[in-house]
């Protein structure tokens, strides 16, 4: 009760914040994708795109105001903790009785945050931003070393706290295999042209 899977709430919420496009900082330019690419490829730009935005508007808000040049970890992490005051996941504490329930029997004061998801694939879209805006990967403020604990702690408490597991799915090797033979089978029962 109360908790989501991991919905883009990091961003979607974002959206009322960052009203502006355009920035002095060369945030907010975006390159924009072809019309023949996918509808999903679309939709991951837009979502980088408002996620820059987003960033931006952050920085411009911050006081002192920060330019992306000065942006570091820890600015990053600030940004990160504010964005969970719009959070949607429930995500018990420790003396909670619910924590560790993955669906809660009744409601509890408990705080809702941004799903460990969220932060994660917004971290992944901005990193690749700040590349695509001239950034240099060595200086990349979201791929600290901080930013990526700051992750990991945060997947390992929702984890205990909502009773819920984030393991990597595993590839079923067999898969590949399986799909060959059938295709070579399919090939091999085909009778010669010259037999019809």
């Amino acid at each position: 009760m109360g908790t989501e899977a991991g919905g883009d709430d990091a961003t979607t919420d974002q959206n009322a914040m960052s009203n502006s496009s355009t920035d002095s900082m060369n945030i907010g330019s975006s390159s924009s994708s072809s019309a023949a690419a996918p509808a999903s490829s679309n939709r991951y730009e837009n979502q980088k795109r408002r996620d820059w935005n987003t960033f931006g508007q952050y920085l411009r808000n911050h006081r002192p105001p920060l330019s992306l040049s000065r942006c570091s970890g820890a600015h990053v992490l600030e940004f990160l903790r504010y964005l969970d005051q719009f959070g949607k996941t429930k995500v018990h504490i420790q003396i909670c009785p619910f924590f560790g329930h993955p669906n809660p029997p009744a409601p509890c004061p408990c705080p809702l945050r941004q799903a460990w998801g969220s932060l994660d694939a917004l971290i992944g879209r901005l990193r690749a931003a700040f590349e695509e805006h001239g950034g240099k990967p060595e200086a990349n403020p979201f791929g600290t070393r901080a930013v990526r604990l700051f992750l990991r702690e945060v997947r390992e408490f929702q984890a205990k706290s909502r009773g819920i597991s984030y393991e990597k799915k595993k590839r079923n090797k067999n898969k590949l295999p399986q799909q060959q033979e059938t295709s070579t089978s399919s090939q091999l029962s085909l009778p010669p042209p010259d037999a019809i």
